[in-house]
């Protein structure tokens, strides 16, 4: 049986993503995002899945460990986010005072907390927070996690989707250590690497001019300072397209001319649901 880790506690939306990709697998919670990493990297036929970004809070900070690590991407999942009310079973609205839940979920349901008067309390996940509330058996405490979570711990979803906004996603990457690439064909492909290019006046000015050159679209481009550095940086990219394809090929070849460091992290199958919110 295949393994998956993921930061977090059951009933996290990492584990929901989990079971999403693959039912089948043995699903092995971390306690940090390190971990998961440092497992994918000793335990070789293992995957590893992490959350990359959110649609509307934007990145989740892994970029560090991805330059790490350099684990291979496989895949991308998008999984919706939908935020629930949970509370011990027979708790009604009124009865509650304080609600629990990571950060990045208290914000994104921040006018439903507003609206009843609760009192916000930050933990370091969704499902943890769901944990704790079905250990503590009062009223007056409710989480906000996945229906997963409800599931799990024995709770009861009093309100669903109380996120402000409808139809948020996280984007998951799925990474391992051996390297694996789909043959090229007539699908969408994203390609994802990074680099480090030469200190030099205007270099990534004129580092990215082969992109456009070649009509090779980037949807990804973020800098990360280099460990103990503010004047070093390091970039991660996604472009569209495989890495097979002769104008991917002469974009990158233009790229390596400028670069000190250049890495391919994986190439993979776009989602479907990149077109779906096209």
């Amino acid at each position: 049986m295949s393994k998956i880790y993921f930061q977090g506690t059951f009933g996290a939306y990492s584990h929901l993503a989990a079971l999403s990709i693959d039912p089948k697998a043995e699903i092995i919670p971390c306690k940090t995002f390190d971990e998961c990493f440092l497992k994918a990297t000793k335990d070789t036929s293992s995957r590893i899945i992490i959350p990359e970004s959110n649609r509307i809070t934007g990145n989740i900070g892994i970029e560090y460990l991805i330059f790490k690590y350099r684990l291979n991407i496989y895949s991308e999942y998008f999984q919706r986010i939908e935020h629930n009310l949970l509370v011990i079973p027979g708790t009604k609205i009124s009865d509650i005072k304080d609600v629990y839940s990571h950060s990045q979920a208290l914000s994104q349901c921040s006018s439903f907390i507003k609206s009843h008067g609760l009192v916000e309390h930050v933990r370091a996940d969704t499902a943890g927070s769901a944990e704790m509330i079905a250990k503590s058996k009062l009223k007056k405490n409710a989480a906000i996690a996945s229906s997963l979570s409800a599931k799990t711990y024995g709770l009861e979803i009093l309100k669903k989707n109380i996120e402000n906004e409808k139809g948020n996603l996280t984007r998951f990457l799925i990474m391992g250590k051996k390297i694996s690439q789909p043959e090229f064909s007539r699908k969408k492909y994203i390609t994802s690497f990074l680099f480090k290019l030469k200190s030099k006046p205007a270099a990534l000015y004129q580092s990215l001019g082969g992109f456009a050159i070649n009509g090779v679209n980037l949807t990804k481009l973020q800098s990360y300072p280099e460990k103990n550095s503010f004047d070093s940086f390091f970039f991660l990219c996604d472009l569209d397209g495989h890495i097979e394809e002769p104008r991917v090929q002469k974009s990158l070849e233009d790229l390596g001319l400028h670069c000190q460091d250049f890495h391919v992290l994986g190439v993979f199958e776009a989602d479907k649901q990149r077109e779906i919110n096209k």
